[in-house]
């Protein structure tokens, strides 16, 4: 029994950190703010990541495909044609924001413009495209029946006239 208690004593004490440990553990002052300086450039809001884009696809997918103003305005697409229009609508709108943009913007301020710009950019394709979509199909059934007009306009040419009595 005796044997057990300087064990049990043992298990209580902790050694003291060697010198290497402690500066592992808690680096200077000066370490940190340079390490946080570090990290703060590597804060990117332009170019999106691939996830964003992905989501700005998906929520124009459901803009157009799903009830919303702007279906109900100018009427809904189906999903497999919206999800082609919608990442024709990204890309265009990544393509225009990436060109107002300067290779890599030189502050966080300006990945806030351009990001706004981009923002701004679909949600005015995406306008134009449900506006386009809406007269196209406005004048589609038009069309049909501009061609049988001209046929009956040829018709009533080759035969007789009508006769006055």
């Amino acid at each position: 029994m005796a044997e057990d208690a300087p064990n049990a004593g043992a298990e209580d004490i902790h050694p003291a950190p060697t010198e290497s440990f402690a500066d592992a553990a808690a680096p200077p002052a000066s370490a940190e703010k340079s390490s946080s300086e570090t990290l703060l450039p590597s804060l990117s809001i332009w170019p999106p990541s691939q996830r964003t884009r992905d989501a700005v696809v998906r929520r124009v997918v459901q803009t157009l495909s799903a009830p919303s103003v702007l279906s109900q305005r100018y009427g809904a697409i189906p999903e497999p044609e919206a999800e082609v229009a919608a990442a024709a609508v990204e890309a265009e709108a990544f393509a225009a924001a990436s060109e107002s943009a300067a290779a890599s913007p030189a502050s966080l301020e300006d990945g806030i413009e351009v990001l706004q710009a981009y923002s701004k950019e679909v949600s005015r394709r995406l306008l134009e495209l449900a506006k386009s979509r809406a007269a196209a199909a406005a004048a589609a059934p038009e069309t049909p029946a501009e061609p049988s007009g001209e046929e009956s306009e040829g018709s009533s040419v080759t035969a007789p006239p009508p006769t006055e009595e």
